[in-house]
C-alpha cells in the first residue's frame, strides 16, 4: 500500500506564509459553449495576457442544455480580517497559554480559512493544536477562564470513529455563543494488512498533506497572525480556483472517501475546477467501492443536502453524474419495479436542472430554503416515483421512500413531502386546462373520490384545487412548479421533452397563470380554513350517537360545500346537510322498496 508519510517527506518543508505571497495577474476571458455546440467542439476559448497560463479542459460529461463553467482568477484578501468576536476568542486561548505557560502553536484550520481569504464570513472555527490533544486543551481553557470569573459552556468530547473514516477525536467547546472545535495535528501510519491508519501526532505540514484539498490545507497560527501554506499550492489553488488534493488524488479519497463528495461540494460552490487526475481517481472502481463500503449513509446524506441546498445544485449533480457516482450515492433496493433504467440519471439531472432554472425565472422569493430544497429533490427523483419494491413483509414501498430513508438517511418528513408533491402531479395536471382556459374539468382520468361527483360544476375548480391545497399545504407552488415540467404531455417522463429544452418561458407563464388564478379564489391559505361544521354538529343532524366513516364523509361533503360557498355561514351548511340527507334518505327508501317489488 502507497505510504502517504513517504510522499510527504518529498515535500519542501518551509510553508509559504500569505504576507510574502504573490501571483501573476491574468486575465481569462471565457467564452461558453452554447446549447447548439456540437459536442466535439472545444467548449471554451482563453485570452492571457500574460504567458502565465492555466490550461482549462471542458467537462467529457457535456449536455446540450448546459456546459461545465472554469473559474477565472479568484480575488483572495493580503490578510485576514478578524471580527471583534473572533479577536475576543483568540485572546482567551492565547492567555490560556501564557497563563499555563504553555509552548502549544494554535493554528485555525481549514475551512475558516479559505473563507475569510475570500473575504467570507464563517463561523465554524477548528483550531489545530500541534503538542497536545483537544480535550487536555479544553480543559486548560476551562480552568483559566474559572480564574477570570467567565464560564466556559458546551464541553463535549467526540471520539474517533475509524472504522467511518473519523481518525480523530474532537473537543468542543462554545465561547462568545460560538462554537469551537479542537482536534491534535495528525499523522497516520497504514499497515499493509489493514485499511485503518495509526493516528499519531504530526506537524502541521503533515497534517496539511492530510488534509482533502489544498485550499483547505491553509493554516492560520494564531500565535503568530501569520497565513500558513505547507503544501506550497493552497494560496495558488485558491487564487487560480482549482480543486486538488495536496497529495495524489486516490490515496487520499481510499484514506476518507467522503472526500469526493466534498470536493463535488466546493467545486460547484466556488465555481472552482475539478482537477483532472482528480477525477480520475473520483470515477474509478476501487474509490467508488470504498465510497459505498466505508462511508455512512448519514455522511453521504449530509454532503448531499449541503450540495442540494447550495448556490450550485446543478453543477453538483453534473459533476456526480459525470464522475459515475449517481447510483452510489442515491443506491437503489433491489427488485425495482418497474425496473430502472441506468441511463435514469440523465432524466434526473434534467429535470433537476429545469426546475431550478423555472425557480430563477419564477422568482426565488416566491420559494422559502425548505421549498426549494424538496423541490429540487422532487424533480431530481421525478423519474423513479412510479417505481416500487417489496420489504421483508411483502408491502409495497415508493423508491423515493428507500433513497430518502435509506441511501442518505434523511428525516421521513422529507420523504412523505417528497412522495405527496409527486402524488399530487396527476390532479395538478388535471386542473391546469382549466385554469388556463376555463374548460370544464375532467374528472374521468383521475380519481378524486365520490364524494366531489355531485359538485356543481361552476365551483368544481375552486372546490377540488381547495382539497388538492389542503393535501400538501405549503408545498402546493412546488407540486405546481413540478407539474408545469410535464404539462401538458402524460405524467410519464420522457426524453422527448428533455429534447425540447422545457421551453422553460412558457412554462413560467403557466406556472404564473395557475398561481395568480388560485390566489384570486383565495385558496392561498386554505388549510388554514376552518370547517363551519364540526363532528358533533354533524352526528346531530345524522341523528348518530357514534362516529365512524360516515360522519367522515360528511365532514367532506361540508367542508366541499364550504369551498363552493365562501361566503356560506355555518347555519347555511346545516340547513343543505339537512335536506340532502333527508333527500338521501327517501331515495334510499324508494331504493328498497323497488327492490322488494322485483323480488316479489
Amino acid at each position: 500500500m502507497l505510504s502517504l508519510n513517504n510522499a510527504i517527506k518529498l515535500k519542501a518543508k518551509a510553508p509559504l506564509l500569505l504576507h510574502s505571497f504573490t501571483l501573476p495577474t491574468t486575465k481569462i476571458t471565457l467564452a461558453f459553449r452554447s446549447v447548439s455546440t456540437p459536442l466535439n467542439e472545444t467548449a471554451l476559448s482563453l485570452n492571457t495576457t500574460t504567458p502565465n497560463t492555466i490550461p482549462f479542459l471542458p467537462s467529457p460529461f457535456l449536455r446540450c442544455r448546459a456546459a461545465m463553467t472554469t473559474a477565472a482568477c479568484v480575488q483572495v484578501k493580503e490578510q485576514i480580517e478578524l471580527t471583534e468576536t473572533e479577536k475576543k476568542i483568540f485572546d482567551r486561548l492565547l492567555n490560556t497559554l501564557r497563563h499555563f505557560n504553555l509552548q502549544t502553536q494554535l493554528r485555525v484550520a481549514g475551512g475558516w480559512v479559505r473563507d475569510k481569504l475570500l473575504g467570507k464570513e464563517c463561523y465554524d472555527i477548528d483550531i489545530a493544536l500541534d503538542n497536545m490533544l483537544g480535550s487536555e486543551f479544553v480543559d486548560k481553557v476551562q480552568e483559566y477562564l474559572s480564574t477570570t470569573g467567565e464560564v466556559a459552556q458546551g464541553l463535549a468530547v467526540i471520539p474517533s470513529n475509524p472504522e467511518q473514516s473519523k481518525h480523530l477525536e474532537t473537543a468542543r467547546m462554545r465561547l462568545f455563543d460560538l462554537w469551537i472545535d479542537f482536534v491534535n495535528l495528525r499523522c497516520e501510519d497504514y499497515s499493509e494488512n489493514s485499511r485503518i491508519p495509526t493516528m499519531k501526532f504530526g506537524t502541521a505540514e503533515e497534517d496539511a498533506y492530510r488534509r482533502d484539498l489544498t485550499i483547505n490545507s491553509l493554516f492560520y497560527n494564531i500565535n503568530t497572525n501569520l497565513v500558513e501554506d505547507f503544501t506550497k499550492r493552497g494560496l495558488e489553488d485558491l487564487k487560480f480556483g482549482r480543486i486538488v488534493t495536496p497529495l495524489p488524488p486516490k490515496a487520499t479519497f481510499l484514506d476518507d472517501p467522503l472526500r469526493v463528495l466534498r470536493a463535488i461540494r466546493f467545486g460547484a460552490r466556488f465555481d472552482f475546477t475539478l482537477d483532472e487526475e482528480l477525477k480520475k481517481a473520483a470515477a474509478c472502481d476501487d474509490v467508488k467501492t470504498a465510497l459505498a463500503a466505508k462511508i455512512s449513509r448519514e455522511r453521504i446524506g449530509t454532503e448531499i443536502d449541503l450540495m442540494i441546498s447550495g448556490n450550485q445544485p446543478v453543477k453538483v449533480i453534473d459533476y456526480i453524474c459525470e464522475l459515475t457516482l449517481f447510483w452510489v450515492v442515491f443506491s437503489l433496493p433491489p427488485k425495482v419495479e418497474p425496473s430502472v433504467s441506468e441511463e435514469c440519471y440523465r432524466l434526473s439531472a434534467a429535470y433537476l436542472d429545469a426546475s431550478w432554472k423555472l425557480i430563477q425565472l419564477i422568482g426565488c422569493a416566491n420559494f422559502d430554503d425548505e421549498q426549494r430544497r424538496l423541490c429540487l429533490y422532487s424533480a431530481l427523483f421525478l423519474p423513479l416515483r412510479s417505481a416500487a419494491y417489496k420489504d421483508r413483509k411483502d408491502k409495497k414501498i415508493p423508491v423515493v421512500n428507500y433513497i430518502f430513508r435509506d441511501s442518505l438517511k434523511r428525516k421521513a418528513s422529507d420523504a412523505d413531502t417528497v412522495m405527496n408533491i409527486h402524488k399530487s402531479l396527476e390532479k395538478f395536471l388535471s386542473l391546469i386546462p382549466s385554469f388556463l382556459s376555463n374548460e370544464d374539468i375532467q374528472l374521468t382520468e383521475v380519481d378524486w373520490g365520490r364524494e366531489f361527483d355531485d359538485v356543481h360544476f361552476t365551483s368544481k375548480l375552486r372546490v377540488l384545487t381547495g382539497f388538492l391545497l389542503r393535501e400538501i399545504k405549503d408545498f402546493w407552488r412546488v407540486a405546481l412548479l413540478i407539474s408545469t415540467l410535464l404539462y401538458p404531455t402524460s405524467t410519464e417522463c420522457s426524453q422527448d421533452i428533455i429534447d425540447k429544452h422545457f421551453q422553460l418561458d412558457k412554462r413560467k407563464n403557466i406556472f404564473v397563470s395557475v398561481d395568480n388564478a388560485i390566489v384570486k379564489l383565495g385558496l392561498e391559505k386554505v388549510w388554514d380554513l376552518k370547517p363551519l361544521v364540526n363532528g358533533k354538529d354533524i352526528m346531530n343532524v345524522l341523528q348518530l350517537k357514534v362516529g365512524g366513516p360516515l360522519v367522515r364523509e360528511w365532514q367532506q361533503k361540508a367542508l366541499s360545500w364550504q369551498l363552493a360557498h365562501p361566503s356560506g355561514t355555518a347555519e347555511e351548511c346545516l340547513d343543505w346537510m339537512k335536506e340532502t340527507h333527508s333527500k338521501r334518505i327517501k331515495m334510499d327508501v324508494g331504493h328498497r322498496f323497488r327492490q322488494a317489488e322485483v323480488s316479489r
